[in-house]
């Protein structure tokens, strides 16, 4: 089975589902959607998501 790398930058990121939508304004369906691989964000939108949630996440450690 293929990794979800959303789910995992969004668990590392120590944000929750709706934490996550309400951040970056994506409703929580289609992240439940991406998450249980029903679809797909075209590429670039994963890597900005991803490039996003890193951020947070390196934001939280320097604190």
């Amino acid at each position: 089975m293929k990794e979800n790398k959303i789910r995992k930058s969004r668990m590392e990121a120590g944000l929750t589902q709706q934490q996550m939508s309400d951040m970056l304004e994506i409703p929580i369906r289609t992240i439940k959607d991406w998450e249980a691989a029903t679809h797909n964000p075209p590429k670039y939108v994963e890597k900005l998501i991803i490039e996003k949630l890193e951020s947070i996440k390196e934001g939280k450690l320097n604190k």
